[in-house]
């Protein structure tokens, strides 16, 4: 007897069963999502059902909820959505391999379902064909033979590790169970990492990045004025680093495009389309401006503003060879991943106005997250209609024709900057000592400039800060105020007067729908 029971391989009870079932249906996800990323290597990487569920939740949420989670997460944003996207996958998972166990085929149809979500946002994206199809058709057939095949080995176990069943049943079937889940298991992560690192392509776009050698600049950017970094701990550089430039984008993979294959097609209302190269634009009188960037998400206080200096050919000069109409009123840029913004027509011809079709950033390639190889650069007007990155297409049309992916969602048509400061130095909720104290910060006003910034400690008398010296109206500035600090809880609030004499406005607004207005507004302690 004490030899019968030892060979007995006991299946799973209770809780235990339940959680080898669910663990069962996480394993049949993870082979679906290895089969579809396979599948996409050969059909084109943005048919990957992972990221185009991803864009899709993004294209469905709200604005007001986008803003908010851009707010509480910056720039993790992306990160928040993946994990939050991988915890559902998990719980459906499990429960596909625990109504397989108890209500079959429930579970089956569970997959499916969730493949049939995945088929919906796949053809969503842009540029989808019935191609596009294949990935998420085979990762979800993959998906529910797994999980039907796992279960049916639990099922086996189950039955042969009975008492009643001849001695060392249980083990073999256990055996069968967990070589077979096991096996799936890992072949699918390191089958599906292979292939998500092949669809990035990261790898082969980084080295085609680096290879690329920016002519020098027939008018570079003047030189940085001495004066116009001060320096001081805790306040942004003037000139942001590529590595510390905010990301705001509707990207959830960052486009990997070759830009030997690259080409950048302008058409619409136009005498003569055109249609140009890398190796062309390259070849064109390139130009250098130093332009600080803000994305319309920012809110008072936000650090989602950058500066640098930027690569490119003006897009006026492009716009010019293929002779717009004149009853046209908008371009319609196009990026990759199928983001589009609308941007003035009048602004983009103005000739004085620094837009460009940007190749460089801070004296090196575009980075992969900041539009490798080209984007557009436009000072004066926020992102959502003017920075498109990965940029491909440019169609000449009209507002009342055409609109950009923002815009359909609820933002104003036009999106000019709106003046705005920030303090850096104290940051809220800071402790400082009393005493001398270098209260600093940043102001911009993209393309009218900033002619001066004051400072209020508890609601007293304005005092004007001290500006650092900048290129042009087209940064932003940093300032400097000294303060005589004394103990006790104090409020410091900013406030800016661009160069056409209007003083940045107290009421308060969120982003939408067309950037944040108010004084930012600090609290400190000095002790």
């Amino acid at each position: 007897m004490l030899w019968l029971m030892s060979t007995v391989a006991p299946a799973p009870r209770g809780r235990a069963l339940y959680v080898t079932a669910a663990a069962g249906g996480l394993i049949a996800a993870v082979a679906g999502w290895a089969v579809s990323e396979i599948a996409a290597a050969f059909v084109g990487a943005a048919s990957s059902p992972l990221f185009a569920v991803g864009s899709w939740v993004i294209d469905l949420t709200p604005p007001w909820f986008k803003d908010w989670v851009i707010s509480l997460f910056g720039t993790g944003d992306k990160i928040v959505l993946f994990v939050c996207l991988g915890l559902v996958v998990v719980a459906l998972a499990g429960a596909a391999g625990i109504l397989e166990l108890v209500r079959r085929p429930f579970g089956a149809i569970l997959i499916g379902a969730i493949g049939l979500i995945a088929l919906v946002a796949v053809m969503t994206r842009a540029d989808a064909t019935y191609w596009w199809l294949l990935p998420t058709v085979a990762g979800t057939l993959v998906g529910v033979y797994v999980l039907v095949m796992t279960i049916d080995r639990l099922r086996v176990w189950m039955r042969a590790s009975q008492p009643s069943r001849l001695p060392g049943s249980g083990a073999s079937t256990r055996r069968s169970f967990l070589a077979f889940s096991i096996g799936v298991g890992a072949v699918a992560v390191v089958a599906g990492v292979i292939a998500r690192s092949i669809n990035a392509g990261s790898v082969a776009i980084a080295s085609a990045r680096a290879s690329v050698r920016l002519p020098a600049p027939v008018k570079p950017a003047p030189a940085i004025p001495p004066g116009s970094d001060l320096r001081l701990s805790g306040l942004a550089a003037y000139v942001t680093p590529n590595s510390d430039f905010y990301r705001i984008d509707t990207a959830l993979q960052i486009p990997a495009i070759d830009p030997d294959a690259w080409k950048l097609t302008i058409s619409g209302m136009v005498g003569e389309p055109l249609t140009l190269t890398f190796a062309q634009l390259l070849a064109l009188p390139l130009e250098e401006h130093t332009i600080t960037l803000a994305c319309v998400s920012n809110e008072v206080g936000g650090d989602l503003v950058g500066n640098a200096t930027w690569l490119g050919y003006p897009v006026r000069k492009l716009l010019a060879k293929t002779r717009p109409k004149a009853s046209a009123d908008m371009v319609l840029s196009r990026s990759v991943d199928g983001f589009t913004a609308g941007t003035p027509l009048d602004v983009l011809t103005d000739i004085g106005t620094d837009a460009l079709i940007a190749v460089g950033m801070n004296g090196s390639p575009l980075p992969l997250e900041h539009g490798f190889p080209v984007r557009m650069v436009v000072p004066g007007l926020y992102g959502y209609v003017s920075a498109t990155k990965w940029l491909t297409e440019l169609t000449v049309t009209r507002f009342d024709r055409a609109q950009g992916y923002w815009t359909d969602k609820g933002w104003s048509v036009k999106g000019p900057i709106k003046t705005a400061s920030r303090i850096d130095r104290p940051r809220e909720g800071a402790s400082i000592t009393a005493g001398r104290y270098a209260v600093a910060g940043v102001a911009w006003d993209q393309h009218t400039g900033i002619r001066s910034v004051e400072v209020r400690v508890d609601n007293g008398p304005w005092q004007h800060a001290r500006l650092a010296d900048t290129v042009s109206v087209d940064t932003w500035r940093q300032w400097v105020w000294e303060w005589h600090a004394v103990s006790g809880k104090h409020t410091l609030q900013v406030r800016a007067t661009n160069s056409d004499g209007s003083t940045q406005t107290s009421v308060v607004a969120p982003p939408a729908p067309n950037g944040a207005s108010g004084w930012h507004t600090v609290d400190v302690e000095v002790r």
